[in-house]
């Protein structure tokens, strides 16, 4: 009788913390509040100074629009490039659309040893490349090279992307 006692016991102490631990996470759910949505657009808009009004939901918009198109970025690279020989310089043709809003380093690799044969240094949005010279001999023959477009802040010269393009090179002699 004992043994039944002990096991009832056990029992409604287990029915009991069980009763204790629902009624717990009903009263959370039943007392927190419900998250409400906030609009929250990216970027840099806290204003300087200290009298600052609230910015109108137009002003807004046209700032979150301005920020989204500084993240665009139309690369312009012919696909092959052509030199006579690789110790003249020869036609390569890369542009920096004026409607970027970065510098951009063109670096182009062999695909096949990965050695880097041109590096175009900062080309400016609204310049352009149209001549250049090879860093690399080659001999006559298509080479088959991945043209690695690195955008820079003006500012701050830090990186803030990359992108690539496949391009041949053709030297002719």
């Amino acid at each position: 009788m004992e043994e039944k006692q002990k096991n009832r016991k056990k029992w409604l102490i287990i029915l009991l913390l069980l009763l204790l631990a629902f009624g717990g996470i009903g009263a959370y759910f039943l007392t927190r509040e419900e998250a409400k949505p906030v609009s929250m657009v990216s970027g840099e808009f806290l204003p300087k100074g200290k009298d600052a009004n609230k910015i109108s939901d137009a002003e807004l918009k046209k700032m979150a629009k301005e920020k989204v198109d500084r993240s665009k970025f139309n690369m312009v690279i012919a696909p092959e490039a052509t030199f006579e020989s690789s110790d003249k310089a020869g036609e390569l043709m890369i542009q920096n659309p004026a409607h970027n809003a970065y510098p951009v380093n063109v670096e182009i690799t062999r695909n096949d040893t990965g050695e880097l044969i041109y590096t175009s240094g900062a080309i400016q949005p609204g310049y352009e490349v149209k001549e250049a010279r090879l860093e690399q001999e080659l001999s006559k023959g298509d080479y088959p090279a991945t043209a690695k477009f690195s955008l820079y802040d003006d500012k701050t010269k830090e990186k803030k992307g990359e992108v690539a393009a496949k391009i041949t090179i053709h030297i002719k002699n």
